[in-house]
């Protein structure tokens, strides 16, 4: 027979389940021409326009160049006090600059601060050429590593974001690099949410509008040209609850800072995360037959934090499916079920159900006795 329903003493819990998988785009205007807005913990997608068209990503490029820097210093090959020499390629670009000097040695610290920061193009300039040896090369690494962090749709020119017509990212991509960099370099990613820095005598403020705001933003980067419009990925925590956005296309700053920061709050506003099971919860019990125990705990293999509209939680349904009696002998981990979760207007959801311990089959005696027993009970049904 089907069981389509779980265990009754967790009824009251799963009214308030969600789900952790992608959710479709939400009915939301905004004038950005590409935005994607993720649950950081779960992954899990709230909003989506032309998130996969490619675009020019403008200084948004700096994050790949950054978390480059960064992964050096986490694996010790580099270190915040060695400095890195000023090429006069570096110091003749134009745009955004730190105001590094020709021939001077800058330090690696102050290099993250002058392109996170300042959104210095010869900064990143002075990281590529002393990381790669030229900026060529460099911008060659930075598409490498982009192929292993998942963004497929990327490929870099160059470590500042100057215009190129083959120098080009999505959205989502993005929001796939600002999320490896905050959970891979926890302990460099705070130099994101830095308000201002000033070096050779100049201050310049963080160009990131959001950082200036009460919304919990501690990151990321700024980016503009005149091609591509003025763009955004952000990143922003309250409470236990984190989300990444990436904006793109505005017209002007103003127009940003406003878009950025609806984008935020309705994001936070309208979506709620859910702690359903913990990995190793029994979820349900499943009958066995002819097995020397009448039935089987079916447990989550991993947490299950779910993410939905506050608005669609009432009409959350979960089931969880499996056949039953399961035939013993059973073995521990084996896959016998799955737990399954829908609401309005959101993609089915599954998890796998998996047995929680080994169940042995009745010996030769046990078999007879609860064959017989089936004779004389179901026989005749």
């Amino acid at each position: 027979m089907r069981r389509n329903a779980l265990h009754a003493s967790l009824i009251a819990l799963i009214a308030i389940v969600s789900i952790v998988a992608p959710l479709p785009a939400q009915a939301f205007e905004t004038r950005a021409k590409q935005v994607i807005i993720l649950d950081y913990a779960t992954g899990a997608e709230l909003y989506a326009k032309d998130a996969d068209v490619q675009m020019h990503p403008a200084s948004m490029t700096k994050m790949m160049t950054v978390y480059m820097l960064f992964d050096r210093l986490k694996t010790g090959s580099i270190s915040l006090e060695d400095t890195l020499p000023v090429s006069k390629r570096a110091w003749k670009k134009k745009g955004s600059k730190m105001f590094v000097e020709v021939g001077k040695r800058i330090k690696v610290e102050d290099l993250v601060r002058g392109i996170v920061v300042q959104s210095g193009n010869d900064a990143s300039i002075v990281v590529a050429e002393g990381l790669a040896g030229s900026e060529e090369a460099f911008a060659e690494q930075m598409t490498k590593k982009a192929r292993e962090l998942g963004m497929n749709n990327t490929t870099f020119r160059n470590a500042s974001g100057w215009p190129d017509p083959n120098h080009v990212t999505t959205a989502r991509d993005l929001a796939i690099l600002a999320m490896s960099t905050i959970r891979d370099f926890p302990d460099y990613y705070r130099y994101y949410s830095e308000r201002s820095f000033t070096f050779n005598k100049i201050k310049q403020g963080n160009r990131n509008p959001l950082l200036y705001r009460n919304l919990g933003a501690d990151g990321l980067k700024t980016g503009h040209t005149e091609e591509a419009g003025y763009g955004l990925t952000a990143s922003a925590k309250r409470g236990e609850r984190r989300l990444v956005m990436v904006a793109h296309g505005m017209g002007s700053v103003r127009e940003r800072s406003q878009e950025t920061q609806r984008l935020l709050d309705w994001a936070f506003r309208e979506f709620n995360a859910y702690a359903l099971f913990k990995g190793g919860d029994a979820v349900a019990e499943a009958k066995v037959w002819l097995g020397a125990e009448d039935r089987v705990p079916l447990i989550i293999e991993k947490d299950v934090v779910a993410v939905m509209k506050r608005s669609a939680r009432k009409s959350m349904k979960v089931m969880a499916q499996f056949d039953e009696p399961v035939a013993a002998p059973i073995k521990k981990g084996a896959k016998i079920g799955s737990l399954k979760v829908t609401a309005p207007d959101m993609p089915p959801i599954e998890h796998p159900l998996y047995a929680a311990k080994d169940v042995q089959p009745l010996g030769m005696l046990g078999r007879l006795k609860a064959a017989v027993g089936y004779l004389v009970w179901d026989s005749g049904s």
